[in-house]
């Protein structure tokens, strides 16, 4: 656990020291947009902080490569070269996204191609899934299915960044969680050590989201961009995956496990959608309702999630608190009922389903009643008709 916390530091101390660089030489050399329609804030504001929580992520990759306790694995490379040079490309393409407004079709080539770089020469894919029985798909099958897996989580973390600190405190919260559950996965399935890769990229997204919150925080002084949104899904999608890959079939098989310890199994299918649960909404609605209007599902509009809260009488930083509430308690719902299933405790995972009723009550009743009534709209001016 030392070295992960030495993890978290290190990429956070380098991200705080990076975005603050970043943040001075933007406002130096004037490098930021202007206010769009559909922008909560009001003033410009850099928006290349992704690029700094880039450098920070790479940082910490390099220390793990000469770490021994990490060397377990690096004896795949390629696996581990996929992933960042799929994480450049990205990062790349969202810079130029957030200096220049490119197309978004180029856009969703470059995450495609990015994802199929993970899965066809990193070999991070999605093995199995957990259909009634076990469904060990085939591997074409499998190699679409975790592309998709990856631009939909990209693209659904990248359309909730609209408020600030809204992005970075998420996904902080979700990487927390998932790097707590990913590490007693570890532990309860007897592997030899506790060091693996998917515990490792939730440990550096944790350092990373750190260390920018402090200039993100509302009023924020900088802002990630589609370079930093982007990355965060990409990396999250690949915890998610990486740790489906310590298991065999066999180790899921009913008869050999109970009831409890298999819905426990099979929660590392569940706990990574539930983590980037409330991202993952935002997104299918925003798809669903600009199809429904004949527009690309890419288009920008300001009826996200977050847009919807501020127009209910929410302040900006409430609806990010709020944010941050439903975050924490579907997630850490979910992994009381991992913990409980795993335990010798009797019905243990329904007290993480009771602490997610009452949690999800509580959130409801904060988020249908705002602090203020939403401002009304200005009366239309009537001409005089005399």
């Amino acid at each position: 656990m030392k070295q992960y916390v030495f993890i978290v530091i290190l990429t956070a101390a380098v991200t705080l020291v990076l975005a603050w660089t970043v943040w001075r030489l933007s406002l130096r050399y004037k490098i930021y947009p202007g206010i769009r329609e559909r922008d909560v804030h009001k003033t410009p504001t850099p928006r290349l902080g992704g690029v700094a929580m880039f450098l920070g992520v790479m940082a910490a990759f390099a220390v793990s490569s000469r770490h021994p306790y990490f060397a377990i694995f690096w004896d795949r490379p390629e696996r581990i070269y996929a992933i960042l040079a799929a994480t450049l490309l990205i990062v790349v393409v969202g810079v130029a996204d957030d200096l220049w407004d490119l197309d978004w079709m180029i856009k969703l080539g470059a995450q495609f191609l990015a994802a199929g770089i993970i899965a066809w020469f990193g070999k991070l894919q999605i093995l199995s899934l957990p259909i009634g029985g076990l469904v060990v798909v085939s591997p074409w099958v499998s190699f679409i299915l975790t592309v998709m897996s990856i631009v939909i989580v990209m693209n659904a973390v990248n359309f909730i960044d609209g408020l600030d600190g809204l992005v970075a405190g998420v996904c902080l919260i979700a990487n927390a969680i998932f790097f707590a559950y990913s590490y007693m996965l570890v532990r309860d399935f007897g592997s030899t050590t506790y060091f693996n890769l998917a515990s490792f990229i939730a440990a550096v997204l944790i350092g990373a989201c750190a260390g920018f919150l402090p200039l993100n925080w509302s009023p924020a002084k900088l802002f990630m961009g589609d370079s930093g949104a982007l990355m965060l899904g990409l990396l999250m999608a690949c915890s998610a995956i990486a740790i489906t890959g310590q298991f065999e079939p066999s180790m899921l098989d009913p008869d050999e496990f109970g009831r409890s310890q298999l819905l426990g199994a099979f929660i590392p299918i569940l706990l990574p959608v539930v983590v980037v649960l409330l991202p993952l909404l935002d997104f299918g609605l925003a798809v669903v309702r600009r199809m429904s209007k004949g527009k690309s599902p890419f288009s920008p509009d300001r009826k996200h999630l977050h847009h919807r809260m501020l127009d209910m009488g929410h302040t900006d930083r409430d609806a990010t608190l709020i944010f941050y509430a439903w975050t924490s308690i579907v997630g850490l719902a979910v992994l009381l009922m991992y913990i409980g299933t795993q335990e010798d405790w009797p019905g243990g995972y329904l007290f993480g389903v009771l602490f997610g009723l009452v949690g999800v009550a509580a959130c409801l009743v904060v988020t249908l009643i705002p602090t203020r009534r939403p401002t009304p709209a200005p009366l239309p001016v009537l001409e005089d008709a005399r």
